[in-house]
């Protein structure tokens, strides 16, 4: 139902190209493996309904337990506590909208990349949106950026960072190639929002804030709302 067509050629002795085109834009995700020697590919389908009560969207709060990640340049406060309190605001602002959560954390507990891909693999969401904050060895840096590690899941960040953008924050960047672990599976969308600088003070005062993590939440939100509103007009 979501696939269009599908070709292949071998190029060379030990090289076999398959080429599948889907019915979308947008692909959901996909996984390839092997079934004793038969190699299988799955590609997920488009949702039905992409209201976002109709969604399952998993967040991961960045960090935990043993792991504080960055520290504040004036305070020191810790990325773990504040990627917790972003990323709890961001579940309420889409239970609100009556869409299905799932988080990777609740609390200040340390969990590994591995158990945080096995856990999300698991429950299979539509799309994943990771909460951190960034830093850097100069001060003056500041600014919101999103991250994607494959082309394909590129506009779900393009449209969570133009929607940051109307935080006040300014942009620091959409990048791709990254290498983040969560990052790494194909299986659904992600984005890897990194919100602001803790190595910056005025980004840290806002960091702090709680206000500003409803803003933040609302933003991811519309963010993602303007992005699903591009997949429904590939429909039309």
């Amino acid at each position: 139902k979501e696939i269009k067509s599908v070709s292949h050629e071998q190029t060379e002795d030990d090289v076999f190209r398959i080429v599948i085109d889907l019915k979308h834009q947008q692909h959901w995700g996909y996984s390839i493996y092997y079934r004793e020697k038969k190699l299988v590919i799955r590609v997920k389908r488009q949702p039905s309904d992409l209201s976002l009560d109709h969604l399952r969207i998993a967040i991961d709060a960045g960090h935990g337990g043993d792991n504080n990640g960055a520290s504040g340049v004036k305070t020191g406060i810790l990325e773990k506590k504040y990627t917790l309190l972003i990323a709890q605001q961001l579940e309420k602002a889409l239970l609100d909208k009556e869409a299905t959560v799932m988080m990777t954390r609740t609390k200040d507990t340390t969990i590994g990349m591995t158990e945080r891909t096995l856990f999300l693999r698991k429950e299979d969401p539509d799309f994943m949106i990771s909460i951190h904050l960034n830093s850097s060895v100069k001060d003056s840096v500041r600014g919101v950026s999103t991250y994607y590690r494959y082309p394909g899941f590129r506009p779900l960040t393009q449209f969570i960072l133009e929607s940051m953008l109307n935080t006040g924050l300014p942009e620091f960047g959409n990048i791709g190639s990254f290498n983040f672990s969560l990052s790494g599976p194909t299986e659904y969308p992600n984005c890897l929002v990194e919100v602001a600088f803790l190595s910056n003070k005025e980004d840290e005062q806002l960091i702090r804030d709680p206000e500003f993590h409803k803003q933040v939440a609302s933003q991811i939100v519309e963010g993602i709302k303007a992005w699903l509103k591009s997949c429904k007009k590939e429909d039309d």
